[in-house]
């Protein structure tokens, strides 16, 4: 993918809009390249642009009043997110890092409210977008205060196979045992041991780099 307009026809929001809508779309995005741990937004700032992620990996958290670090998702190859931010017009209420060599997609606001007001397809894909956003974020608040690591682990693997989120989905996630540890706030040799007992309970396949998930259904709402 070499150029903006793949970019843009790529993305799932792009499948019900007009050629007129496209066009909007892809003069209104540029590319940003950022380097793993690099900082693309603090809590507090105001990033005026929608922003996706072309090939990569980041965390979006943020740090509790009582310096708890909690984080709210992931994203990698496909998902967009800060829809939110970018309506209401207001500084981020969350960090977000990468962690890997991430290649972002950013649209200006400009051309994300002209969207907004002018795209019906632009406008259901939002709807759909935000909706499943705050499910995974009261999920999220959810297993951070009660589900023991292992739980944990599981959610937030569950999360990169939703297709409104992450329509670039495959069978398999390429992600190592220091970053999902990173998206999950454990340690590597909790995820290790996580991983472990989740292959033995028929639930993933672990391969050098990769998870395969088996029952994804099961890892949306794993407790043990």
């Amino acid at each position: 993918m070499s150029t903006r307009e793949d970019i843009v026809r790529s993305a799932l929001w792009a499948d019900e809009l007009t050629e007129e809508e496209l066009d909007r779309a892809r003069r209104g995005v540029v590319e940003r390249h950022v380097s793993k741990g690099t900082y693309i937004t603090h809590r507090g700032d105001k990033l005026d642009q929608w922003t996706g992620v072309v090939d990569g990996l980041i965390k979006i958290s943020a740090i509790s009043r009582e310096g708890k670090a909690m984080t709210f998702a992931g994203a990698t190859n496909g998902g967009w997110f800060g829809e939110g931010s970018v309506l209401k017009d207001e500084p981020r209420k969350y960090d977000i890092v990468a962690i890997r060599d991430t290649r972002m997609a950013m649209m200006s606001r400009s051309t994300f409210m002209w969207l907004y007001e002018n795209s019906r397809g632009f406008s259901r894909y939002l709807v759909r977008a935000l909706n499943e956003r705050m499910g995974q974020f009261l999920a999220t608040i959810e297993h951070d205060r009660t589900l023991v690591p292992r739980a944990r682990v599981a959610r937030n693997l569950s999360w990169f196979f939703n297709k409104v989120l992450y329509p670039k989905a495959g069978p398999s996630i390429e992600i190592s045992q220091e970053e999902l540890g990173l998206l999950c706030g454990v340690s590597r040799q909790v995820v290790n041991r996580s991983l472990q007992e989740l292959e033995e309970e028929g639930l993933i396949r672990v391969e050098h780099g990769r998870i395969t998930p088996l029952d994804i259904p099961r890892l949306i709402t794993y407790d043990a």
